[in-house]
């Protein structure tokens, strides 16, 4: 994957979070999903982040999805 992105159990149960930080994916991506842009997210909320730590962010989720195994049930 990215090594933007780590997981430690230790660290909010598990849940991926920006390397270095507490801050977890799923709070990156709520702010993105806000309409919220990079500067905006950086500037008022998580200063510590880089641009890049955010898209990785967004790669992750992308990252995830593309793992998923989808299957369609056949319409009877």
């Amino acid at each position: 994957m990215n090594n933007r992105i780590v997981t430690n159990p230790n660290i909010h149960f598990g849940k991926p979070c920006v390397s270095g930080s507490r801050i977890t994916v799923q709070n990156v991506l709520e702010l993105v999903r806000e309409g919220v842009n990079v500067d905006e997210i950086r500037q008022s909320y998580y200063p510590e982040l880089a641009p890049e730590d955010i898209k990785a962010c967004v790669q992750y989720a992308i990252d995830m999805i593309a793992l998923e195994d989808i299957r369609v049930a056949d319409a009877a």
